[in-house]
């Protein structure tokens, strides 16, 4: 068996450095609790280890006591969220991505402009990023929402409209967004924020697909980024399977010639390697 990784995989700059921020705040806050808010990354392997070192996750506030320091996780919180923890005087370690950071930014400079994000409804970044947004963001969530929208043509009420996305939303269906709402908004000014990183793993994808049998995509099952992989190699190679740790490849995959690897950006590179020596091992028997 031959075993090819993508040329890029696993973790991003973005969530390596939450975990490393993470790391810090429990050595530097051994006086005090330390919880996440929310699950910090999407790794189950990677939390797990964090709680066994001690940190806790919330997945409100109420949860986590006065004095507590806090992980603001890599996507990002609603302001609110920010005032709320500092009422109950808690150390707050922002841990969110510059990326999403940046996209904050743009939400709350345009607060009196017509906002339209692209993102997925359900996803932390896209709900912290709507906080700073206020009562002028129009979430849109697939083509048919674009559409929706620019009938209705809300932007003749705003100095312009502003058009920009989830760090990792598909950038075909951005594209194919934003040419919907070109036609029509004649204030529209795009921004383009989605995460480089997102696009890398795919075109590393892409070609991994043409020199394999089959690929393993390994990352969290809530991921949205490694869902997105795993439906890309499903397209583009057929055989395919997406799994979170080496224990749940099938036995199928151990009988392939050549097998692609690749990660989402919330995947350490322990739980690649432990995947790569499992197919080492059990195809040479």
């Amino acid at each position: 068996m031959e075993i090819i990784k993508a040329q890029i995989l696993g973790y991003c700059f973005g969530v390596r450095r939450a975990v490393e921020k993470a790391e810090q705040a429990l050595v530097e806050n051994s006086d005090c609790p330390v919880y996440s808010l929310g699950p910090l990354i999407h790794n189950k392997t990677t939390l797990n280890r964090l709680a066994s070192s001690g940190m806790k996750t919330a997945e409100n506030i109420s949860e986590i006591p006065s004095g507590a320091a806090v992980i603001i996780r890599a996507h990002g919180v609603p302001p609110q969220v920010i005032f709320e923890l500092e009422e109950k005087n808690c150390r707050i370690i922002d841990a969110t991505c510059p990326r999403v950071k940046a996209s904050q930014k743009i939400a709350e400079k345009n607060r009196e402009n017509l906002i339209v994000f692209t993102g997925d409804a359900e996803h932390g970044e896209v709900k912290g990023i709507s906080g700073y947004g206020g009562k002028n963001f129009r979430l849109i969530q697939n083509l048919e929402d674009a559409q929706n929208l620019s009938e209705k043509n809300e932007s003749i009420y705003f100095e312009k409209t502003v058009l920009f996305s989830q760090t990792t939303f598909s950038e075909k269906e951005f594209d194919k967004i934003k040419k919907v709402l070109d036609g029509r908004f004649s204030n529209l000014e795009v921004l383009n924020t989605i995460c480089p990183a997102t696009k890398e793993r795919q075109d590393s994808l892409l070609e991994l697909c043409k020199k394999v049998d089959g690929v393993v995509v390994i990352g969290g099952k809530q991921s949205a980024n490694t869902i997105r992989l795993f439906q890309t190699a499903r397209e583009n190679c057929g055989n395919a399977v997406h799994i979170e740790k080496a224990s749940e490849l099938p036995e199928e995959f151990f009988k392939l010639d050549k097998i692609g690897i690749t990660a989402g950006a919330s995947t350490p590179d322990e739980i690649i390697n432990e995947v790569c020596e499992v197919l080492n091992v059990r195809s040479s028997r």
